[in-house]
């Protein structure tokens, strides 16, 4: 029983991987001590970036900007050179005041006078032209953000219409390609408040419905975003097991893995129809 247990806290740990509000999160603490800076040091530590001289080819450039699409970071450096991130299951961004002793996982530092910035573990991680961050289908072809300033709901359906109409809704709202930035715990408690079950077919599921969805799910992302705090959001997630939160003891919140990679999915089966 307790080996059991701690594979199912190990797997919840794995499926809570960064969502966008988590990367939108870290962009805002990122933004005022590295835009319109050129930053005091570069150090690229892991030994995968041995030979790549970043510290050479970006001296003396300005951060433009820092950029967030879906769960992708970008620092737009002068000279059209962009620093691209996505943090996956295990990275982390960290802004510290310096100095500060960095974890040995760490893979970039960028110190900007008396703070640093630090990705720590974050497996893709890569200098790039701008051209290729509008080129790279990896980024390219990523649909709306679901925290874009004006939300795009017409791309959102025309791409999910465009997709398998077998498919569960659940599993579609993790498609990067179809709407970027929703994760596992968002899609989850998404569904959960507009009362849909996560394993809908697409095609069973209206216009209405769908943008009910993402609907339910933005504001919470966006005061995410601002504030941090994910946790306090969760209301289905990972309580598998325990009555129902809006119908009390009439059904318990089940759990299933979903998609191809199996991230387990909550709902309630009399609430989510």
């Amino acid at each position: 029983m307790r080996a059991r247990a701690g594979i199912v806290a190990a797997r919840t740990i794995l499926e809570a991987l960064p969502e966008g509000d988590t990367i939108h999160y870290a962009a805002n603490k990122i933004r005022p001590v590295l835009e319109g800076r050129v930053p005091d040091e570069i150090v690229t530590p892991h030994p995968r970036f041995r030979h790549d001289r970043w510290a050479e080819r970006l001296e003396g450039r300005a951060v433009r900007s820092v950029d967030v699409h879906g769960k992708h970071l970008f620092l737009r450096f002068e000279g059209g050179l962009t620093i691209h991130s996505h943090l996956r299951m295990s990275g982390k961004w960290r802004v510290r005041d310096a100095p500060w002793p960095t974890p040995r996982n760490t893979w970039l530092v960028i110190r900007s006078g008396a703070k640093l910035v630090a990705q720590i573990n974050g497996p893709v991680l890569e200098l790039m032209t701008d051209s290729r961050t509008r080129l790279d289908q990896r980024i390219a072809g990523l649909g709306p953000d679901i925290l874009a300033p004006e939300l795009d709901e017409r791309a959102i359906l025309r791409r999910l219409r465009a997709d398998d109409p077998t498919r569960a809704i659940g599993d579609a709202l993790l498609d990067q390609r179809i709407i970027a930035g929703i994760g596992n715990l968002w899609k989850a408690e998404g569904c959960f408040e507009a009362g849909i079950d996560p394993w809908r077919r697409t095609g069973e599921v209206s216009d209405e419905e769908v943008l009910a969805i993402v609907h339910a799910t933005r504001p919470r992302m966006q005061e995410s975003a601002r504030e941090g705090m994910q946790e306090r959001f969760k209301v289905v997630y990972g309580i598998a097991g325990r009555p129902c939160p809006r119908c009390g003891t009439a059904s318990n919140i089940r759990s299933r893995g979903q998609g191809d990679d199996n991230r387990t999915t909550y709902w309630c089966p009399r609430c989510q129809r």
